[in-house]
């Protein structure tokens, strides 16, 4: 197996981590902006980005021409409290940031792969690459929707799968998913992971000692070395 490596950032502490990401994701999105006239942003839902959310809002950036997307989506509606979108629009589109486009997975009344579909068709037109993502990690070691348990998780990895969005079913995700795909992620010119604890500062250190679980086929395919952002 390949020797990965990261770009690592140790802070301190969770609002110096939230200060220093958002000061990193400001300057990529306004260098997109100078360059193409907009910019596109994805990121992650769970427990841990809604302080770099809050504090990315307040950031001077010409939001109107940033639109904002998911890395991944339960597949529940958008008013759900385990909505990824809602934690978006709850955190990251306030203040500043509110004048921001919000483009989310979830479809309404549809399958799950229509609505992957769909998604699919939305973000091809918003124009790729995304110009920075910014991942989370479960203590499981998954990224995005990429679960250890997913089906047809090679795909799901696959540098080469021609999807921007797929459809997860895992067991231990709890609902099914959609997902960007691994050439969507690591498309993106700026690819970060924030993570937070002792805990998955550990499973970071297995996976980089060559432990096998899907964040490190991001580490894998990813241009360069992906900005890695810890705090305790």
């Amino acid at each position: 197996m390949a020797a990965v490596t990261v770009d690592l950032h140790e802070l301190p502490t969770r609002e110096a981590l939230a200060e220093e990401l958002s000061q990193k994701v400001a300057y990529v999105l306004t260098a997109a902006i100078e360059r193409r006239g907009k910019a596109l942003l994805a990121v992650s839902g769970g427990t841990t980005p809604a302080l770099f959310f809050r504090t990315l809002s307040d950031a001077h950036i010409d939001w109107p021409r940033v639109t904002v997307t998911l890395v991944d989506e339960r597949f529940v509606p958008e008013d759900s409290p385990r909505s990824n979108a809602r934690l978006a629009r709850e955190n990251l589109l306030q203040g500043k940031a509110a004048a921001a486009g919000f483009t989310g997975l979830f479809r309404e009344g549809m399958t799950i792969e229509t609505a992957a579909a769909e998604a699919d068709g939305v973000l091809r037109k918003l124009g790729l690459p995304i110009d920075a993502v910014v991942l989370g990690m479960g203590g499981d070691g998954h990224t995005a929707s990429f679960f250890p348990d997913a089906d047809q998780l090679p795909a799901l990895l696959s540098p080469t799968n021609e999807a921007v969005v797929a459809p997860v079913h895992a067991t231990s995700a709890g609902e099914p998913r959609l997902t960007l795909t691994m050439p969507a992620i690591i498309g993106a010119p700026f690819v970060a992971l924030h993570i937070e604890g002792e805990a998955k500062r550990q499973v970071l250190a297995s996976v980089l000692r060559g432990k096998d679980l899907p964040i490190r086929a991001v580490f894998e395919h990813a241009r360069k070395p992906v900005e890695v952002f810890w705090a305790p």
